[in-house]
């Protein structure tokens, strides 16, 4: 059996707060495996747990159980700064953001490929000028067609944010409330009544609906 490109394996994340009687503020769960290359939309309302999820596969965060394995090595066993060449997280911010080093560099594992296999857009900003749009189209069509896995995360606001991710991903991930719920198409996804509450008048019209 071919080692899958992603292995997302019993993962968890739990922020609390209070030293004395800490109180759960926060959990993500995820458990999901992507065999091969493709581009996956993830859509969710703000404090869903998007970023924490991307953070989480790129091992920029620390899990509180499960692990990530990317072309079936666990990337938060490998170097700190080698981990981007399993899987790089494009952040909205830009910002640069620090790991939390608990093994010296010398006693964890090398990165076993030269370039990411895995790449994470968090709400890249479809600039409208100057041909961006087909630039990113293009680039993430060629990341698949490299056998790259892409995941493109949009918080819509527009019509053709809608269509960019109707027309440009394979499957779907939609996060609320720390859970994730996977769909095969986007018709789909807009079927669970979450989904078309978080996207309102972007959501597409049900045929029968509308002919009432």
């Amino acid at each position: 059996m071919a080692t899958p490109l992603l292995r997302v394996q019993g993962l968890r994340k739990q922020y609390t707060r209070g030293l004395l009687r800490p109180q759960v503020t926060f959990s993500l769960a995820a458990d999901f495996t992507v065999d091969a290359a493709g581009v996956i939309g993830v859509m969710g309302p703000n404090g869903s747990g998007k970023t924490t999820l991307f953070e989480l596969i790129t091992g920029g965060n620390v899990p509180s159980a499960g692990r990530v394995l990317v072309d079936g090595q666990d990337i938060h066993a490998v170097r700190h700064r080698e981990r981007d060449r399993l899987a790089i997280h494009y952040h909205q911010s830009y910002q640069v953001r620090s790991f939390k080093r608990r093994r010296p560099a010398f006693m964890m594992e090398r990165a076993h490929t030269p370039s990411p296999l895995v790449h994470l857009f968090d709400e890249p900003q479809f600039n409208t000028q100057d041909g961006y749009i087909g630039f990113m189209l293009d680039f993430f069509r060629r990341l698949r067609a490299q056998q790259r896995l892409v995941f493109l995360c949009l918080h819509p606001n527009e019509p053709f944010h809608v269509d960019i991710l109707r027309e440009s991903c394979d499957r779907f991930i939609f996060v609320h409330q720390g859970r994730l719920t996977h769909a095969a198409s986007f018709s789909q996804l807009t079927r669970d009544e979450r989904v078309k509450a978080y996207l309102g008048r972007l959501a597409p019209v049900d045929e029968h609906t509308a002919a009432e």
